[in-house]
């Protein structure tokens, strides 16, 4: 209890120092590089004792006296940023990076283990080590500075530094250790005689709780209720129902004022907990019955576990109080379901199945700039693959947006031969399309070997089965399933291109177009303007619809019918298909309907999960949807992702946010704002719009460049940016700005 230091006041204080020194007017250089990462990690120095954060001590952490971070690959990689300030920023053209053996050596600028010399590039992130080789357990020393536009040189930067596992592998993924974090209750109150309720405010997977109680007699005991959902008379559910969590526990009291600690015991199996941690439940509620007391917070401290969170990374508000509440939903979602270190399926069955994973990760990346994690959770997957046949394929996409939102090539250079069996192309049929489910290749070793399955696979289209918009599952060719095998194909080839594989690029190129043209002929029906479900049906799923124009498989004549029969639909899916479904909306750039969808009230909405009462994102809709839902399933947390990046509308164009987008679909809201984390530092934005106005901030971070796109509700008559009036395109609807590079920009449509 006596550590109070965490990485997130650590983080928070660095980035508030950061900014102070942005706006200062110190005379310093600006272009300095800062944030320095190893293996993609910001904090190398990270250490605690039992999951609490202390000082860093290396000898402890050599010895294992410490939980520490560990490199553990022989080829780390390094990034950076570099600031971006009121007057703008700095546009990299070359660097420099010194690792040195000892402190010493690189106070002395030598890199005995490596210097990288001066390399021309505008690459800041996922740069791969390329010295001597590494030892175990060893601890490193780098800096790096970097050349500007005007081949200006600046400083090297701060010293980091990162120490090796005891026995470094080709490739894997560090992480932090997992982090206790004491928490009191927000409120503490008595409901009736003798019964005492805590609200900690939100619910969390906790380590231990400690009471700190007083008896007189010491002949009197307390019996001690957890749980996440609360009875309309303000005491834990005992029967909350489904798999939402509720614990009883009994206390016998010694004479005098002691302090009690309840260790929990969980009998599912999935992800272990890590001794120093210990195991954990779910619980946001704590009641004593029986206890005299008095109502005093300080009587009750959880030890909630995260994997170490940036709290300030991100932030949205809008106009909308509704959206305000579903966006603090998901955001907190992707803390509180951190606690294994991996993404999982929720407290019932804690397994990482790779649908959770495409939501957390895309979710996570818009909420906190930690990237391994989401790595992490990937890779795992790919040799510990699930049942679902969409779960096989979604790994090539999870391994996209790790190398679209990081810059580094790593894990897809170690798995693309993997990748490549998870497209699933050994089940492809004479028509071009794959089938999957009820086919004899599924007895084939061989085949199953290169997906590291061992036993059978099939369709899932969504989850629970009532879900389904009434999909016709059968053993047929099914559009669900095709729309992903066409996305992995157009992936592959993108990752071919980034690898300098010009040959598998080419590949997978003509085979997606080919898909493309055998999935129009297969599932489109032309009469009604719609896809089937399958080849041998006329039902039409809301399903069917959805991942087809999520994926780029609709042809732009036929946008408009598909939207008009997908809004007909309203939301016929799970929680899991909705981030598809929101996928698709916006993508044919229907702002209005998205935002309909995200602040809903009905109760298919998330708003209902917040009215149901809880305070992470559901397994489903509501408790009536699937009898034994569990209350904290990250897969139920899209709208985490799909505000930032499509509502305020930032999202990387290329590798590692060099480029990246900013094409707002606020609907009808009359402003929003947000700060979207990026591994080259946040963008911040402001937008405002009125009548026929729109006014926008926004501050793109150094050493990238910005793409906006924003609407015009009429023929714009002029476009200002600080003050100059500027050239634009209008095209459809929207106003195409110059590229902006890094700096802060005022906007002013009208």
């Amino acid at each position: 209890m006596k550590y109070l230091l965490n990485i997130t006041s650590c983080r928070s204080l660095f980035f508030l120092f950061v900014m102070c020194y942005c706006v200062s007017g110190f005379s310093q250089e600006v272009n300095v590089p800062i944030q320095l990462r190893c293996d993609l990690l910001l904090q190398t120095d990270y250490q605690s004792v039992h999951g609490f954060a202390v000082p860093t001590e290396w000898k402890a952490a050599m010895s294992g006296k410490h939980e520490c971070v560990r490199i553990l690959t022989q080829t780390p990689s390094f990034g950076w940023n570099i600031p971006c300030c009121e007057s703008g920023a700095t546009m990299q053209t070359a660097y420099q990076i010194i690792v040195a053996s000892t402190e010493a050596k690189l106070k002395e600028n030598k890199g005995d283990v490596w210097d990288s010399g001066k390399v021309e590039s505008t690459q800041s992130s996922g740069i791969i080590y390329d010295g001597k080789p590494l030892v175990g357990n060893h601890l490193y020393f780098w800096k790096v500075k970097i050349w500007d536009e005007k081949q200006t040189e600046s400083s090297y930067s701060d010293v980091a530094v990162f120490l090796t596992d005891k026995e470094l592998q080709k490739h894997a993924t560090a992480r932090y250790p997992l982090q206790k974090q004491q928490e009191m209750p927000v409120y503490i109150q008595n409901v009736k005689n003798k019964v005492l309720v805590a609200d900690f405010g939100k619910a969390a997977f906790c380590g231990q709780l400690y009471l700190t109680l007083t008896s007189d007699s010491g002949q009197d005991t307390v019996l001690v209720h957890t749980g996440e959902a609360m009875t309309s008379e303000g005491c834990v559910n005992r029967k909350p129902g489904g798999n939402i969590r509720y614990g009883r526990y009994r206390i016998p009291l010694r004479s005098g004022t002691h302090t009690y600690q309840i260790q929990f015991r969980h009998s599912g199996g999935g992800i272990k907990m890590p001794d120093y941690i210990g195991e954990v439940v779910p619980f946001r509620y704590v009641e004593l019955e029986n206890y005299q007391g008095s109502a005093d917070k300080t009587l009750l401290v959880r030890n909630a576990v995260y994997y170490p969170y940036n709290d300030e990374a991100s932030y949205f508000e809008c106009s909308d109080s509704i959206l305000n509440q579903v966006w603090e939903l998901c955001k907190y979602s992707v803390k509180a379901t951190s606690f294994t270190g991996q993404f999982i399926d929720g407290d019932r069955e804690r397994l990482p199945y790779e649908g959770d994973n495409y939501i957390g990760q895309l979710t996570a990346y818009c909420v906190d700039d930690e990237y391994n994690l989401p790595r992490y959770s990937h890779e795992y997957s790919i040799t510990h693959p699930t049942w679902p046949t969409e779960w096989i394929q979604i790994s090539v996409m999870t391994a996209w947006l790790d190398y679209l939102y990081t810059g580094d090539l790593r894990s897809i250079r170690y798995y693309y031969d993997d990748l490549k069996a998870k497209c699933l192309m050994d089940f492809e049929t004479e028509n071009g399309l794959i089938v999957v489910s009820g086919t004899e290749k599924q007895k084939n070793p061989q085949i199953m070997a290169k997906i590291h399955h061992k036993k059978s696979i099939k369709d899932i289209i969504d989850w629970p089965v009532t879900e389904r918009d009434g999909f016709v599952v059968d053993n047929a060719c099914k559009s669900v399933i095709n729309a992903y095998y066409y996305r992995d194909l157009v992936l592959m080839s993108k990752m071919a291109r980034a690898l300098g594989n010009e040959e598998d690029e080419l590949f997978y190129r003509k085979k997606a177009a080919r898909v493309k043209k055998s999935f129009q002929r297969l599932f489109w029906d032309r009469k009604n303007k719609r896809y089937r479900d399958s080849d041998n049906t006329e039902h039409a799923s809301l399903h069917a619809n959805i991942f087809p124009l999520a994926f780029g498989l609709v042809d732009e004549k036929d946008k408009a019918p598909v939207m008009k029969y997908i809004r007909s639909k309203g939301m016929a899916c799970s929680v899991y298909a909705a981030q598809f479904l929101l996928e698709a909306v916006y993508g044919a750039e229907d702002g209005n309907y998205g935002l309909s969808l995200m602040h809903s009230t009905d109760d298919r909405s998330w708003y209902n999960m917040i009215r149901e009462g809880s305070t992470v994102s559901m397994e489903a809709w509501g408790n009536k949807y699937k009898g034994n839902q569990d209350w904290n399933h990250i897969w139920g947390a899209a709208p985490g992702n799909i505000i930032m990046r499509e509502l305020i509308g930032v999202k990387p164009v290329s590798p590692g946010w060099n480029k990246f987008q900013i094409k707002p679909q606020l609907g009808e809201l009359k402003w929003a704002k947000a700060k979207v984390p990026t591994i080259k530092g946040a963008v911040t934005v402001e937008y405002n719009q009125t009548g026929e106005t729109f006014l926008m901030k926004v501050r793109v971070p150094g050493n990238t460049e910005a793409e906006v796109i924003l609407p015009a509700k009429k023929d714009i008559n002029k476009v200002n940016v600080n003050g100059q009036l500027v050239k634009t395109i209008l095209k459809d609807g929207k106003v195409f700005l110059p590229v902006l590079r890094s700096g802060v920009y005022h906007i002013v449509l009208n």
